[in-house]
């Protein structure tokens, strides 16, 4: 018999959900006639349900989970709105018009995202505390140092170098050679910012379906046949958000998002001192790998949060939660004896093209593909996708509104291939790091 695998944290639950649980909605009967039938009951199917229930539109949201209990609730709750392929490459790809669209796109969505908070009084512990991007090597400090001043000097963010002569004022370690910080991101508690998102939405007249599966859509001549778990409804449009957690029900999408697992884990409660020597301004913090980690304090400032892909596609393996713990101290020594008390992960979607998305495939609208970055793309994208379906031309406008990204060669759903792309990943690290200590 085979032995079990050691346990190398308490739980393997979000420690978000210890004070906001996802819970299941109380069971509503199904309308058979929609204005709009949205699958998906994350960050963007509410934000797109609360915009159209606001302007008095019959919608209904349809989860098969818990609403929020994918990457809604599961996340780091940092609010970067980064995109993953730099400005040069979609400069390359997509023409510098949409490369500078993208990037001025990102400052708006933050500030959306921060004005929505305020003015819809969600509790959901937001500080806009800034983040740190640590450098490697002294090469990518430069190219990192050059990133940050252009994009003062574009957009008038906030945003400059740190030498490593001065970076344990902003993060206690001596890993990296030095960084960039940006004043104008923050972090939230995600779960907190679900269930607020989902009490105001609710409060609007959106109707909220939890386990209640999308089976298929077909197109009919007046609109939409909606066959889900419990019943048939008809809808005039539909707007598909189903991101990292996609199915069957949509398989024109399933060929264009993979799943990939993004996993983090919570270290128990720090004494005040070494959160204030390890974590001084309390930021949010990524780094230059490609198999990075990105960490930040928990809201209470009592403990360190830190996430990373993890390469395992079934179960709830220890060795991924041995690789995190295993980064953690390799930033900070100091915490070699501290115990874990949650590891847990969630589903982020990415696609060939590396940008969140949204476009329309024979008249259903889909707002998806946020790469690990959905806590600022997801509620924009849904709020954007909503204004399309109403044919809001001003409000619908959007940079990541154009062509569908492109099907997966040999994909259908099962990411088979991806343990092999995240360890050549782990290859590409190996070789930069040892770049970088010569």
């Amino acid at each position: 018999m085979p032995m079990p695998e050691p346990k190398v944290a308490n739980k393997n639950t979000p420690y978000w959900w210890e004070e906001a649980p996802v819970k299941e909605m109380p069971t509503q009967p199904l309308a058979r006639h929609l204005d709009v039938a949205i699958v998906g009951g994350g960050y963007a199917g509410l934000s797109a349900g609360l915009a159209l229930a606001r302007a008095g539109r019959s919608v209904a949201a349809f989860d098969a989970m818990n609403p929020g209990e994918g990457a809604s609730s599961r996340n780091g709750g940092m609010t970067s709105g980064s995109i993953r392929p730099d400005s040069a490459t979609i400069n390359r790809r997509f023409g510098e018009g949409k490369a500078l669209a993208i990037e001025a796109e990102g400052k708006v969505a933050r500030e959306f995202l921060y004005d929505f908070i305020a003015t819809e009084g969600l509790a959901c512990d937001f500080k806009q505390v800034g983040s740190f991007s640590g450098a490697l090597g002294f090469q990518q400090y430069e190219t990192k140092a050059r990133g940050a001043e252009a994009l003062a000097k574009r957009l008038g963010i906030e945003a400059y170098a740190v030498p490593h002569a001065e970076q344990r004022n902003y993060i206690g370690t001596d890993f990296y050679r030095g960084g960039t910080v940006r004043e104008d991101t923050g972090g939230l508690h995600p779960a907190k910012f679900h269930a607020e998102l989902l009490r105001v939405a609710l409060a609007a007249g959106l109707t909220v379906h939890s386990h209640t599966p999308v089976m298929s859509i077909e197109r009919e001549v007046s609109g939409f046949r909606v066959n889900t778990a419990v019943g048939v409804a008809k809808a005039r449009q539909v707007l598909v958000c189903t991101n990292g957690y996609t199915d069957g029900a949509t398989p024109y999408l399933r060929r264009r998002l993979v799943p990939v697992r993004s996993r983090m884990i919570a270290t128990e409660e720090l004494a005040p001192e070494i959160m204030a020597r390890l974590m001084p301004k309390r930021m949010m913090v990524g780094e230059g790998r490609e198999l990075g980690f990105y960490y930040r304090p928990s809201p209470d400032g009592k403990r360190i949060l830190l996430g990373g892909r993890d390469s395992s596609r079934t179960g709830d393996p220890a060795a991924p939660t041995l690789r995190l713990r295993r980064g953690l101290i390799e930033l900070f020594p100091e915490l070699e004896g501290v115990r874990l008390t949650h590891s847990w992960f969630g589903n982020v979607a990415m696609n060939r093209d590396m940008l969140p998305r949204i476009f329309e495939k024979d008249g259903v609208v889909y707002a998806t593909g946020f790469c690990g970055s959905g806590v600022v793309w997801a509620p924009w994208l849904g709020t954007r996708a909503a204004h399309k379906l109403m044919g809001h031309a001003v409000e619908a406008v959007s940079a990541f509104d154009f062509r569908p990204p492109a099907a997966v060669p040999l994909y259908r759903g099962n990411p088979w291939f991806m343990p092999a792309i995240i360890q050549g990943f782990a290859l590409q690290d190996r070789i930069a790091w040892s770049r970088h200590s010569r």
